[in-house]
């Protein structure tokens, strides 16, 4: 996200409705933490099929 575009969602937070706002910033928390949480699912995953993963320089 560009810089330019965190500080037009900033600036609309605060001139917005603060409990409707609340409500999707603690939506997007909880989206954080599920999308955390299917990331090393996959990583264990693709760990178990393919074995530990080899770094550029291997």
């Amino acid at each position: 996200m560009k810089a330019e575009d965190k500080k037009k969602f900033l600036e609309d937070f605060k001139k917005g409705d603060i409990p409707n706002k609340l409500d999707m910033w603690y939506f997007a928390l909880e989206q954080i933490s599920i999308w955390d949480e299917l990331i090393a699912e996959m990583a264990m995953v693709a760990q178990m099929k393919m074995g530990p993963m080899k770094t550029v320089k291997e």
